[in-house]
């Protein structure tokens, strides 16, 4: 039995009550299904006896139902129908457990592939349609039976021509019966949820044959069912080459959904009552529940979303509930058989048709029209799909469609141009926001979402379109980006160059590092080198010599607000370049301080000026810090060689050293620790490698800062 961690005594009570009454109201289902399936009704009830007990003892799940359902059993009557064998006929007997142990083995499969991580994959959209289109099948099916008639297989178009038939067999006695007992049963479902009305039905109609004999007035009944317990045998595989092909694919899919469904139905329940499930495991206990079912000559089963509902209202919290429930199947099968033969078909089958418009996902559908109308759309796929063109066509169509909308969301993803609204930090979408204003001069596109050959074109198309006489920046906010391809590379760099001729710069701002990475792979590396990669939007407009408060579009005089980012104190370069960032470094600060003698100008401003038009362009605080102490030891350098005015230079490198210290303070003091820290790693590192210029480098800082 699934472990129980904390078991209570008093769960005792409600575990046994809540087995009772799934096993009751499993009695009327578990026989309708089996019928569906094109068996006799007796082996829908040795269908919830050994195969339970299995379930109950293997699952991981404490209060999951396990037993005879409805899609695998439909799934199966459809194949017999398909293959010409009649419900109910002693054929049929032979072949469905073949169906079932075959199930069994794809389920056994499953296991040992581990497949139960695959579920995670499957649409919700998909299954919803494909389960409520099962379900308006059967209920389609069951129709004729709800007012006298013989149930019809088949789909759709097939199945309203049959119940067009079967009217010439209308028994308005049967009727009343039927149409009653599901509006009793929907009414007491909203009004009643803990009453098991479904039992009280069943109860009713076999009160009215007993004392009013309904069946002397055309209801049928029933057929007697022989008391005593299932007899176990091997099924017989050689009926599988009736048709090899449809029974190994029927069984597949029969093996898929029951996974699948009971699988999304569990995990469901773990999540409410706050529990974890292995889904590993409960393959293994589907496997070995079906498995059982084939001994007893049963049709596959699976989970039961309905009844499982139902044990959860009783407040069932383990596995005793299924024990209880297999137990109280097994007095009914030896002592409560002779009752059976007084329950009404009507009646019978309005139970099911009750149940079955349980699992018609109507909530789902509304959801998905509501929130997404392609999600809707795969949605009436499926369920139309099953519908007309049957179980196997209908949920391959609602698949297909489920992948191209994968697809559809990679191509086209969010995509948005953002702005500033005054008095307020971070970037919102223009067109969402009637106060948000562009940043003077400046596009800022965020592409939430991977960039590959597919949707390259967009993005290149949306961004050059947006383009103004005035543009003198293009910064993407590539948060969403999470890798590229080749194609995108070599694009990128082509817009990038397009734009610097018309004098525009170009960024690609906030992704992951690993995106720099495949930049450098797919021989994008000019994107980096040349400093059109940084690490924040804010970076970039400060690369791009947009300063704090940023000019806005239709406001002559920016107003005072903050525009802060958290990143802006992280180093960019190691971000950028990864393990070379220190060779990179080193070489920015060869150029700078070569431009620096060159000009013979040592003011902050023209280290700043000199830093802006490097080929990297201007760098973060962080950044430039490290630059500085890059610097300082370039002019170390420079001094062995005879070059003068090296306290000048290094007087103005501190003062810039301050500058930035107080900057970072500003916009966060643990920044500052953090940057102290930075900068002793730097230290550390230069004292490693080189410790003769490590010496000359601390007298100098002491001598300035002195």
């Amino acid at each position: 039995m699934s472990n129980q961690i904390n078991y209570k005594k008093s769960y005792l009570p409600k575990d046994i009550l809540s087995g009772i009454v799934v096993a009751l109201v499993s009695i009327p289902i578990s026989m309708g299904y089996a019928q569906i399936a094109g068996l006799p009704v007796v082996y829908g009830l040795y269908g919830s006896v050994l195969p339970v007990f299995l379930y109950a003892i293997i699952t991981s799940s404490p209060q999951f139902v396990f037993g005879v359902d409805a899609t695998p059993a439909a799934l199966v009557g459809g194949t017999l129908a398909s293959l010409e064998i009649a419900l109910g006929s002693e054929e049929a007997i032979a072949v469905v457990p073949v169906i079932t142990m075959v199930t069994a083995c794809w389920l056994l499969l499953f296991f040992v592939l581990k497949a139960g991580r695959l579920v995670n994959y499957i649409s919700k959209p998909v299954m919803g349609g494909f389960i409520s289109g099962i379900g308006c099948t059967i209920m389609l099916m069951q129709v004729p039976k709800l007012f006298g008639g013989n149930a019809g297989t088949g789909e759709l178009f097939i199945l309203l021509y049959h119940i067009w038939e079967e009217l010439d067999s209308f028994n308005l006695l049967s009727a009343v019966l039927g149409v009653g007992t599901v509006i009793i049963l929907q009414i007491a479902r909203k009004k009643l949820p803990k009453v098991p009305m479904s039992v009280l039905m069943m109860a009713i109609g076999a009160g009215l044959t007993a004392f009013l004999h309904v069946d002397r007035y055309g209801v049928k009944l029933l057929p007697a069912v022989e008391p005593g317990l299932p007899k176990l045998a091997l099924p017989d595989f050689s009926l599988i080459l009736l048709d090899l092909e449809e029974i190994v694919v029927l069984s597949l899919t029969i093996a898929l959904v029951i996974m699948a469904q009971t699988l999304l139905a569990t995990n469901n329940y773990a999540l409410k009552y706050n529990y974890k499930i292995n889904n590993n495991r409960e393959v293994l206990a589907y496997a070995a529940g079906n498995v059982a079912s084939a001994f007893v000559g049963c049709c596959p089963v699976n989970g039961s979303v309905s009844r499982s509902g139902i044990a959860d209202q009783y407040g069932c919290k383990s596995q005793l509930m299924s024990v209880t429930a297999g137990i109280t199947m097994v007095l009914v099968l030896l002592f409560g058989t002779g009752l059976l033969k007084y329950l009404p078909v009507p009646v019978l089958t309005g139970i099911v048709f009750s149940a079955l418009m349980g699992i018609l996902e109507v909530d789902i559908a509304k959801k998905a029209w509501k929130a997404d109308k392609k999600e809707f759309g795969i949605f009436m796929a499926a369920y139309i799909g099953v519908l007309i063109l049957g179980t196997i066509y209908g949920v391959v169509l609602g698949v297909i469609l489920s992948f191209i909308a994968v697809i559809i969301r990679a191509v086209i993803p969010p995509k948005a141009f953002l702005g500033m609204i005054p008095g307020h930090e971070g970037l919102h979408n223009l067109s969402r926001h009637k106060n948000a204003y562009p940043i003077a001069h400046t596009i800022v596109y965020r592409f939430s979402g991977n960039l590959f050959f597919a949707n390259i074109n967009a993005f290149q198309e949306d961004i050059e379109n947006a383009l103004k006489e005035d543009t003198k920046q293009v910064i993407v906010d590539a948060r969403g980006i999470g890798s590229i391809d080749i194609t995108a590379a070599e694009r990128l760099v082509i817009l990038k160059r397009n734009l610097n001729t018309r004098g525009i710069y170009f960024y690609l701002t906030e992704h992951a590092d690993a995106v720099n990475d495949q930049l450098r792979a797919f021989g994008a590396s000019a994107l980096i080198e040349e400093g059109s990669v940084r690490r924040t939007v804010s970076l970039a407009l400060r690369a791009a010599g947009v300063n704090k408060p940023y000019p806005l579009e239709g406001i002559e005089k920016a107003e005072e607000y903050s525009y802060v980012e958290a990143n802006e104190r992280l180093a960019e370069f190691e971000w950028a370049f990864g393990e070379s960032a220190g060779e990179k470094m080193e070489a920015l600060a060869d150029e700078v301080g070569e431009k620096i003698v060159h000009s013979g100008d040592y003011s902050i401003e023209n280290i700043i000026k000199t830093e802006s038009d490097a080929s990297w362009g201007r760098v973060g605080l962080f950044d430039e810090d490290e630059l500085i102490n890059r610097l300082e030891v370039y002019f170390l350098k420079l001094e062995e060689q005879g070059y003068e005015n090296i306290e000048e230079i290094e007087a103005k490198l501190e003062e810039r050293r301050h500058e930035i210290e107080e900057k970072i303070k500003d916009l966060n003091p643990e920044a500052l620790e953090l940057l102290r820290k930075h900068r002793e790693e730097i230290e550390e590192r230069l004292k490693e490698r080189n410790p003769e210029y490590f010496e000359k480098y601390m007298r100098m800082r002491e001598n300035t800062t002195h």
